[in-house]
């Protein structure tokens, strides 16, 4: 009895204090944003990426001039335990964003070492195919730790806030759909069908259900997927040395792209940081 009377003192008193936020300029601007990225299809395409990425970016930075407004301070200080579970979250989101950053690092590296090897080609080295077949070798790799960050990234994901409040809603929906965008792009990096084991892009299309089909009834791919099918093409041609004009095309156009969406995470990630320095400053104070 005593809990419950305590847990309707809480309630009436944060009712008192967060109705107000609900209206707050701030709070309709985060909420305009969720909307945005919630609406948003599965990237397709580099140009999808920077753009979840891009309001990502903006989505937090809004959230950060909204933990410096009173209200939602005092909010969150009085509510503890949901207050905490956004602490546990947010450390959540720098462990995934990290990973994420890690296997966008990793395909820049395999992208480089494939640009050195057909300049390479170019000058008379006839070691070409073997590059190839390395390339190859390594996407599959990347592969296998990015299912398993896709595995890791199905057990994660914010509980619901059990009080209904304005500033408690944004931000658990916010991790909801951040850790949906940073599934999203390790789905762009992983290998299709075409390209690996059946069994192995199973689990893959399982954990994203996002895969696409086309309109001829084929899978769709992005420019990753559309690299690594050329490659595929390439090790199984004939003449693999004189074919590769559209190759070096294709790794001219895809590296300031990946490395875009490098410079894009990094932003993201220093984004998080500050958030949990926020929660941690709002939650100790």
């Amino acid at each position: 009895m005593a809990s419950s009377i305590e847990t309707s003192k809480i309630r009436s008193h944060f009712r008192s204090i967060s109705l107000p936020s609900r209206s707050h300029p701030l709070t309709t601007t985060v909420e305009e944003q969720l909307s945005r990225l919630r609406s948003s299809e599965a990237v397709s395409s580099s140009s999808l990426v920077s753009q979840s990425l891009g309001e990502l970016k903006s989505l937090y930075d809004c959230i950060d001039d909204l933990l410096q407004l009173p209200l939602p301070q005092q909010v969150l200080s009085h509510l503890r335990s949901p207050s905490e579970e956004l602490l546990d979250v947010s450390l959540q989101l720098l462990d995934v964003c990290a990973n994420v950053r890690e296997s966008f690092s990793q395909m820049t590296e395999c992208v480089q070492e494939l640009k050195f090897s057909v300049r390479r080609r170019k000058r008379g080295d006839s070691s070409f195919p073997l590059e190839v077949e390395a390339y190859i070798n390594s996407r599959k790799k990347l592969n296998k730790v990015i299912t398993k960050y896709l595995r890791n990234l199905k057990k994660k994901g914010p509980k619901k806030a059990s009080l209904n409040e304005a500033t408690l809603s944004v931000l658990t929906e916010a991790g909801e759909i951040s850790l949906s965008v940073f599934g999203s792009l390790l789905g762009f990096l992983a290998l299709t069908s075409a390209s690996t084991k059946p069994r192995g892009w199973s689990l893959v299309s399982k954990l994203l259900e996002a895969k696409r089909i086309s309109c001829d009834g084929g899978e769709e791919t992005n420019e990753v997927q559309g690299l690594d099918a050329l490659l595929l093409s390439l090790r199984s041609s004939k003449d693999i040395n004189n074919q590769a004009g559209n190759l070096s095309k294709r790794l001219e156009e895809l590296e300031p792209s990946i490395q875009e969406i490098e410079d894009d995470l990094e932003c993201i990630f220093r984004r998080l940081v500050k958030l949990r320095v926020s929660l941690l400053n709002i939650v100790n104070h």
